[in-house]
């Protein structure tokens, strides 16, 4: 059954294509235009269009109609000026059939496309495709083509005389590096004698520069599968993160008070139908999660995921989310409260007030979302910095809906089943507790944005050093709030007496004690690999008694390939970066248990 179909499919393409044919709704001719004493010229494609059907300009995208666009198969003694560029009365507007604005010609057409004679004679082959559709079908993208030869009227001596003074560099260049290569060979060449492996200077000799800056994107895709399953995955991470984020502020003072009230505001409200008050708690959940959704789309839409994975490793944009850490930490030690204008929460309580039906319950959710932004907004700050610089274009907007999902989830299940509001962790000091943490985390991960801006920089204000005794203080720190030696002013109520500390937030002030204390070898140069990814590189420390560091050999591609030639050795690269945490996992806890090189 599937044949036959494929078959009629297949019918019926070819006769529209005859159809198509027999119509030649478009004609195109090709012509070489050039004057006497220049040595530019000009390939241009006239079109004549049928009334009702229109060809595509150029420039379009991929996901569009075919747009116009020449392919040069042979260009001896001439090369491009410029784009292809379109001549006539362009239309812009929406096209129903592609689903997108587009731009075309009706009626006529030129095509130019500018060209420089290189040498005396010259010898074009090229072709032009484009697109034609009335507002019914399309033709099959169609070409036309030109091929020329003969005598050029005048050729560019500037042109000749840059290609010959670049060829010249590159020789220069490229003999440079063998020469390089084999000096730094020299010293090496008794080692790699003695391992038996003899420096082969023939392998140098032959070197082919261009073979090794060949892409290999293709193959290493063909290795792994398809590129598309690490993206999948840093996905269900983004949401993980994100679901994580929402748990965590869904226990802090600015939420988790909010959720027996509103249960309780909606399940009243519907006394003679309780099913009228679970449906509303539902539609106040869902409504938390399309408002925390439409915050990840907006920062996706005003700055895309390429500029924002691009300001992650500008050094100034790193200088300014340590410093908003910074804020958000003092802010969660209770220095100061970052706050919304009340006037904002007021306005949307009295607009909620005043409706009825789903649009009150959407106002009452993002009431919450204002009036618990204290609390709120530094881990969402802090998460969407996280999404927006992970490179996926959807990041953000997953990220906030695992968000969404932690922080509306209770009020729904709380509508659905009352009786485990008695059961639920009541109101207490226990949330100021966990604010506090979040704050030292916050004030860690300020040191690392500003250790990129430092390696980027050169300043050699955060070294490996620095780093790490801050991150030692910081958790030591931590540890001893956790275990009730030092107290913050938002932990003290006045009148109240100072409570000891809880059995789990004195196992966790060990856990943190425990942690500090394993940074502290790393001051002397020990790999300390579980902050590796965090922490700058080791070769940023200035007393180092580590041995196992590894380091490249070479940092110029050419040269180390040329030495690698040379010595019969296989190749190692590390594709790394300031702002790269996967490079400095990659550089301190795997290469150092890697055999060494000389082995």
């Amino acid at each position: 059954m599937m044949k036959k179909i494929a078959t009629l499919l297949t019918m019926v393409t070819v006769a529209m294509m005859a159809v198509a044919q027999m119509a030649n709704p478009v004609t195109f001719t090709s012509q070489l235009k050039t004057s006497n004493g220049s040595s530019e010229g000009e390939i241009v494609f006239t079109g004549k269009i049928d009334k009702g059907w229109h060809v595509y300009s150029t420039n379009l995208g991929d996901a569009g109609p075919t747009e116009a666009s020449i392919t040069f198969h042979k260009k001896d003694g001439v090369e491009p000026v410029g784009k292809l560029k379109p001549v006539g009365k362009e239309i812009s507007q929406f096209d129903e059939m592609f689903g997108a604005k587009l731009r075309f010609f009706e009626n006529n057409v030129q095509f130019v496309q500018k060209v420089k004679f290189t040498k005396p004679n010259y010898d074009i082959d090229c072709d032009l495709e484009y697109g034609a559709c009335n507002d019914q079908s399309c033709l099959p993208p169609s070409s036309v083509s030109l091929k020329k030869a003969g005598k050029s009227p005048a050729v560019d001596g500037e042109a000749d005389k840059d290609k010959e003074k670049e060829e010249q560099e590159k020789a220069e260049a490229l003999a440079k590096a063998k020469a390089d290569s084999l000096a730094a060979l020299a010293a090496a060449a008794a080692d790699s004698a003695a391992m038996g492996a003899p420096v082969d200077s023939a392998a140098l000799a032959a070197l082919d520069h261009d073979a090794l800056w060949k892409p290999v994107v293709g193959d290493i895709q063909a290795i792994d599968g398809t590129a598309g399953g690490s993206s999948s995955r840093s996905l269900w991470w983004i949401f993980l993160m994100g679901l994580l984020g929402g748990l965590v502020a869904l226990f802090t003072p600015c939420v988790w008070p909010i959720i027996p009230m509103t249960v309780s505001f909606f399940l009243k409200r519907a006394k003679n139908d309780k099913k009228k008050g679970i449906k509303d708690a539902i539609t106040y959940g869902i409504s938390i999660v399309v408002i925390y959704l439409l915050l990840g789309l907006i920062v996706t839409a005003i700055f895309g995921p390429s500029a924002l994975n691009a300001l992650s490793t500008n050094a100034v944009f790193n200088i300014f989310l340590c410093l908003l850490l910074v804020v958000f930490a003092l802010s969660f030690f209770g220095m100061f409260e970052i706050k919304l204008p009340s006037k904002w929460s007021n306005a949307v309580d009295n607009k909620a007030s005043s409706t009825s039906g789903l649009l009150s319950i959407f106002l009452m959710a993002f009431t919450l979302a204002l009036v618990s932004f204290s609390c709120t907004g530094p881990i969402i700050g802090f998460l969407l910095v996280d999404f927006a610089t992970s490179g996926n274009f959807w990041g953000p907007a997953i990220g906030m809906l695992g968000f969404a999902l932690a922080l509306a989830l209770p009020f729904t299940l709380f509508a659905l089943f009352p009786s485990w509001l008695k059961s639920a962790p009541k109101s207490g000091g226990w949330m100021n507790i966990l604010k506090v943490v979040l704050g030292f985390i916050e004030l860690a991960f300020a040191c690392k944005f500003f250790s990129v801006a430092d390696l980027a920089y050169g300043w050699h204000l955060m070294d490996r050093e620095v780093f790490l005794c801050l991150w030692i203080a910081i958790f030591a720190l931590l540890g001893m709030y956790l275990i009730g030696q030092f107290k913050f002013q938002s932990d003290i109520v006045e009148g109240e007496p100072v409570k000891p500390m809880p059995v789990i937030c004195i196992m966790g002030g060990l856990v943190s004690l425990a942690f500090a204390i394993y940074m502290i070898p790393g001051l002397w140069g020990a790999p300390c690999k579980a902050v590796s990814a965090f922490a700058p590189p080791m070769n940023t420390q200035d007393f180092n008694l580590n041995t196992k560091e590894v380091r490249a050999a070479y940092t110029d591609y050419d040269q180390g390939m040329a030495a690698a030639a040379a010595a019969g050795k296989p190749v190692f690269l590390d594709f790394t970066g300031f702002g790269c945490v996967n490079c400095r996992k990659m550089e301190a806890a795997v290469w150092t248990d890697c055999p060494s090189p000389s082995r």
